[in-house]
C-alpha cells in the first residue's frame, strides 16, 4: 500500500499554513492516516538547522550556504519522515519542500533553477510530492498580511519585497512547467473558499 504526499507552497504570508490546519482537520474528521511536517525541520537535526537558517543574527550567510543548509534538512526529513510514511500507506502533508528552495535560492537568490532542481533530487532520492497547492500572492500583500498579525520577521522575510517579488516569479514559473503537478490557487480569496478548491482536487484522490 502506498501514501500520498502532498506539499503547500508561497511566499511568506500567503496563508499556507491555514490550509495546512484546515486540511489536516479535514483528514481528521474522515479517519484517514497522516503526519503534518514542515521545512526546513521535522527532525532533531533539522529543527536545528532551522535555528541556523533563519536566526537574523547570521547575516554573512552566503546564497551557497543558505541552499546547502535547506537540502541537508530536506534529505534528513524525507529519509528519515517522509519517505517511511509513505511506504506505510500514509497521506503527507508538508509546508514547503523543493520548491521553496527553487523559488527562493534558484529564482530568487539567483543560483539557477536547473542547478537547485538537480540539488533538490539529490537531497530527495528523486522523491517528488504528488500533489503541490501554491497560494499565489503579491508581495505587497503579504507583507501587509504579516504586518497585521504583528509577526516578527526572520532572516529570510527581512530580504525585502523585491525579492519576495522574485520568489512569486520562480513559483509562477515552476507551477507553468510543473505539467500539472502544482496547483496554482488565487490566495486573494477568503480561507474558506480556498479550502473548497484544495478538496475538490484532492477528492478522490485520499
Amino acid at each position: 500500500m502506498s501514501g500520498m504526499f502532498i506539499t503547500f507552497e508561497g511566499i511568506d504570508g500567503c496563508g499556507k499554513s491555514t490550509q495546512c490546519e484546515l486540511l489536516k482537520k479535514h483528514l481528521e474528521d474522515n479517519g484517514k492516516d497522516f503526519i503534518f511536517v514542515r521545512e526546513p525541520g521535522g527532525t532533531v537535526i533539522g529543527e536545528r538547522i532551522r535555528e541556523i537558517l533563519l536566526d537574523k543574527k547570521n547575516t554573512q550567510m552566503t546564497p551557497r550556504t543558505e541552499l546547502l543548509l535547506f537540502e541537508a534538512a530536506r534529505a534528513q526529513i524525507t529519509d528519515e519522515v517522509i519517505k517511511p510514511a509513505i511506504e506505510a500507506g500514509k497521506i503527507v502533508i508538508c509546508d514547503r519542500f523543493f520548491d521553496s528552495s527553487s523559488a527562493y535560492q534558484g529564482m530568487a537568490r539567483g543560483m539557477g533553477m536547473g542547478f537547485v532542481a538537480n540539488l533538490n533530487m539529490a537531497a530527495t532520492g528523486g522523491l517528488k510530492p504528488d500533489i503541490t497547492f501554491f497560494f499565489d500572492l503579491t508581495a505587497e500583500e503579504a507583507l501587509a498580511r504579516r504586518g497585521k498579525r504583528g509577526e516578527a520577521s526572520d532572516r529570510i522575510e527581512l530580504a525585502g519585497l523585491k525579492f519576495q517579488e522574485d520568489v512569486r516569479s520562480g513559483y509562477l514559473e515552476l507551477a507553468k512547467n510543473s505539467e500539472g503537478r502544482i496547483i496554482t490557487i488565487d490566495a486573494m480569496q477568503s480561507p474558506e473558499e480556498i479550502f473548497e478548491q484544495i478538496k475538490k482536487t484532492l477528492e478522490g484522490r485520499i
